[in-house]
């Protein structure tokens, strides 16, 4: 078994909720024969000078994530894509030391896995580009600061919007979804961001008032 951190050990035995199961996580991944860490303020298990699996430690559950899950067969099922838009992490919940015991065979399985993907070298796919709606092309074309400010917006909020556009089954419903969020990307706000007014750091809500605020647009 490899060596214990001491800074995840005093994380895990000063830990208010899911004590247990992190510990029973970490003989698991220690057994494997990973390298312990501790990375942004977590227990990290390393494979070649690679981080390959953290464990987590939230409100309803503790987890594996495994940062290269994308990767996985996930024949068992066993993996939760932890955004919508995730292409990489995957999570494996547990609620308790029961049923983590109850799965060690197959938690290990995943992490010979991982580490068999690491050997070989794989990598994650960068998923396809969304295509940009002629529509948005033309616009661009006779709104360059548009079109300025659309590529200073993050991948995911460009991604979001491209979708949303292309979904306008006709050309003067993609033009109008375009014409009506253009302040907002004049602005820096993405198609879910909050617009409220009511948060001093947009997009950082409670998302109460976001569906609202949407159908407005």
């Amino acid at each position: 078994m490899n060596v214990k951190n001491p800074q995840v050990s005093e994380l895990i035995q000063n830990a208010q909720k899911w004590s247990a199961e992190m510990a029973c996580l970490r003989h698991i991944l220690l057994d494997c024969l990973l390298v312990e860490t501790y990375k942004w303020s977590s227990p990290v298990y390393m494979f070649g000078g690679k981080n390959l699996i953290g464990i987590a430690a939230l409100k309803d559950h503790c987890a594996l994530n495994f940062f290269k899950g994308g990767l996985l067969q996930d024949e068992e099922g066993l993996l939760i894509k932890p955004g919508e838009n995730s292409n990489s992490a995957r999570w494996m919940k547990f609620s308790s030391v029961e049923e983590i015991r109850a799965k060690e065979a197959s938690i290990k399985a995943y992490i010979f896995e991982t580490i068999e993907a690491e050997k070989l070298g794989l990598q994650i796919e960068k998923p396809e580009q969304q295509p940009i709606p002629e529509e948005l092309t033309t616009i661009f074309a006779k709104k360059p600061a548009l079109q300025q400010a659309f590529e200073k917006l993050t991948p995911g909020r460009q991604r979001v919007y491209l979708m949303y556009f292309s979904e306008g089954k006709q050309s003067a419903t993609r033009i109008a979804r375009i014409e009506k969020n253009e302040k907002y990307i004049l602005k820096g706000i993405g198609l879910t961001d909050c617009i409220c007014g009511l948060t001093k750091r947009k997009p950082s809500c409670d998302g109460s008032h976001k569906a609202i605020e949407h159908f407005k647009r």
